[in-house]
């Protein structure tokens, strides 16, 4: 066998040779040719990648290693003005998934989703919402979630590749619903907020506040976040902490608020709807302001479910609405301080002139009526304000006119913002002649100036602007802004800001006509006919105006009917506005309640007991139901 190898080699050879040594060198270089251009390609491939790409795999290879968080800031404490703690953070777990280190998204999802008692639908529906950003950015699965899942989670960690488990401050309102509508509350910022120029440096999940202090105040804050570079391992947990820039801690703001004083008021609105509201008559510092219904501002933070939601808004008593800032209601007698104004002022009445009340005012085809069905007598403008005579009212409107009427409520500073640092505060409504005739193509008629000079008609105001006028005529006629920041530190303590009384205008009266008006305020509460006599405090001198806002019109002859069995949107608004002590005010309130029916009996016993608080804390007596479900002396109801 190896002599017929020997022989067919050699006859390969002869073969070879037969062709010629230049075909043998060809293949030769050909195979050569074919080596060196592998080798060629390769190298420029080593080329493109190590040298034309090698930044960008480096960073792509340093993001599956290293990773930048948040550190994210504590947000800045809330306290009332004794430095009483009202809003403050808390740790909380959260958990996020990073996409790019996720195995099995589905499988995934289907095991977070038993773990953190959801659906799978609903993560999902987050991480679609997400789905635009880089994937290795964490994707905010859950807040607040509970140890018991947080444990079951960190159990499995290493089975649930790109689930992170966090703890994050989270906004902690101490009080829950006190001061509510006053602080606001923090839920995730929106797409449109994030676009917006007024949010810029905030990232999606970030926590913002949406109304109320938290809103208005939330440069403040929100604190400057932090961040930290770690290195992490295949699944995605933290291998070691590289380095760390600390986050900044938000700015602590004091209110003007007394927390106690608060407490009261909104203790005293239980069960109702309605406003408390107190201020410093001398600053415009607010004291108290309560809002009823309220809510809890922490479902905003941890997570509100449907239902929640669905329970808050379809409350007919509207639980998130302010309704000492936001709401507008027709200021019933309250009003008559503006009308009294304008007739001294105008010189159409003074401290000596009566009218005849005999029970109603006839005016065209019809007689509007007083409250009073068989009339007052012979009253001069002192007893016209404490037993809130209407017929005195309309003699005096009809001779000043809606539009001079107009003019002084707006001096006033009823139917103008306040100017208040809260949102969405509420405008109000003082009609004239040309407004009526712009809105509805109408003249003015003047049946309709008898309703405007006794605070019903088109008339509209929130009670934080009668809270203003009110406190103005405690203290000698300023309008004062009303402040509900008192002042703002640094975490260090460094005092920021300070609040400064800020006089926004000042009463159309004279010191003269604003004595007569405080004599007839005085009267209103002090004397046994006056109309808040319910409201009278042995030691505490009180001054007041009620206030009875009918809901529906009566026309002509029409008598006052027998209300027990009306549904109760159609029963009037309850007013009383006071302040206190008498000569020194320390204290201006107002109180509304919605369907109260008398300002007598179902507001002036709760401005009593928040003067009482204020100026006599240790007395304090509960408010009766007794109080508040009969007429009580004087104002039954403003009938027009």
């Amino acid at each position: 066998m190896f002599k017929d190898f020997k022989i067919g080699k050699l006859r390969f050879e002869s073969f070879l040779h037969s062709l010629g040594p230049d075909v043998y060198k060809q293949r030769i270089v050909g195979i050569m040719f074919i080596v060196l251009a592998s080798f060629l390609v390769l190298l420029g491939r080593l080329f493109y990648l190590q040298v034309l790409q090698g930044q960008n795999y480096f960073k792509l290879s340093e993001v599956n290693s290293i990773r930048l968080e948040d550190v994210a800031p504590t947000r800045g404490l809330i306290l009332d003005r004794h430095g009483e703690l009202l809003v403050d953070n808390r740790p909380a777990f959260e958990v996020s998934i990073v996409l790019k280190e996720a195995r099995s998204l589905m499988q995934t999802i289907e095991e977070m989703a038993q773990y953190l008692d959801t659906s799978p639908d609903e993560i999902m529906d987050k991480v679609k919402a997400k789905r635009g950003r880089q994937q290795y950015n964490p994707v905010l699965l859950k807040q607040d979630v509970d140890r018991n899942a947080v444990g079951a989670i960190e159990a499995h960690i290493y089975d649930l590749p790109g689930i992170h488990v966090n703890v994050r401050p989270t906004r902690h309102y101490v009080q829950k619903s006190l001061a509510a509508h006053l602080i606001g509350y923090l839920s995730e910022i929106s797409q449109t907020e994030l676009a917006s120029e007024k949010y810029r440096g905030y990232r999606a999940g970030d926590f913002i506040g949406k109304v109320g202090i938290e809103k208005q105040f939330e440069p403040y804050l929100k604190g400057t976040r932090g961040g930290r570079q770690v290195e992490v391992n295949a699944v995605g947990q933290v291998v070691r902490v590289l380095k760390t820039v600390p986050a900044e801690p938000g700015h602590n703001i004091y209110l003007t608020i007394d927390a106690s004083l608060q407490r009261v008021a909104e203790s005293l609105l239980e069960g109702k709807a309605g406003a408390v509201l107190a201020m410093v008559p001398q600053t415009g510092e607010v004291l108290a302001l309560a809002s009823s219904p309220s809510y809890d501002s922490n479902v905003f933070v941890c997570g509100m479910t449907h239902e929640c939601w669905q329970g808050l808004t379809a409350n007919p008593f509207r639980p998130l609405e302010n309704k000492a800032v936001d709401a507008v209601y027709p200021p019933a007698s309250v009003y008559k301080i503006v009308t009294a104004m304008a007739g001294l002022g105008e010189g159409i009445i003074d401290e000596n002139l009566t009218v005849t009340c005999t029970g109603g005012y006839p005016f065209g085809n019809r007689t509007f009526r007083c409250w009073k069905k068989w009339g007052h007598g012979k009253v001069d403008v002192y007893r016209a304000i404490a037993e809130s005579c209407d017929v005195y009212f309309y003699e005096v409107g009809q001779q000043l006119g809606v539009d001079r009427l107009a003019w002084y409520a707006s001096a006033c500073g009823l139917g103008t913002p306040t100017g208040i640092e809260l949102d969405s505060e509420a405008k109000g409504l003082v009609p004239t002649a040309a407004w009526k005739k712009r809105r509805t193509g109408e003249s003015w008629q003047g049946g309709e100036t008898l309703a405007i000079a006794i605070g019903q008609g088109y008339n509209l105001v929130t009670p934080l602007q009668t809270l203003v006028m009110t406190a103005a005529v405690a203290n000698g006629g300023n309008l004062l802004k009303p402040l509900v920041v008192k002042e703002i530190k640094s975490a260090e303590e460094k005092v920021l800001f300070q609040s400064k009384p800020t006089q926004v205008g000042r009463l159309p009266a004279s010191d003269s006509i604003l004595d007569v008006i405080r004599k007839g305020l005085f009267k209103v509460v002090n004397e046994r006919k006056g109309t808040a006599h319910i409201a009278h405090i042995d030691g505490i001198e009180v001054s007041g105006k009620t206030g009875t806002a009918q809901v529906v019109s009566r026309k002509g002859n029409q008598q006052a009917m027998d209300e027990d069995g009306r549904p109760l949107h159609l029963k009037a608004h309850a007013w009383f506005v006071a302040y206190a002590p008498s000569k020194s005010p320390e204290i201006a309130v107002t109180v509304i309640i919605e369907h109260g029916e008398h300002g007598s009996s179902a507001a002036a016993p709760i401005a009593r007991e928040v003067i009482r608080h204020y100026l006599a804390p240790s007395e304090v007596l509960p408010v009766s139901d007794e109080e508040n479900g009969s007429p009580g002396q004087g104002e039954q109801r403003t009938l027009h």
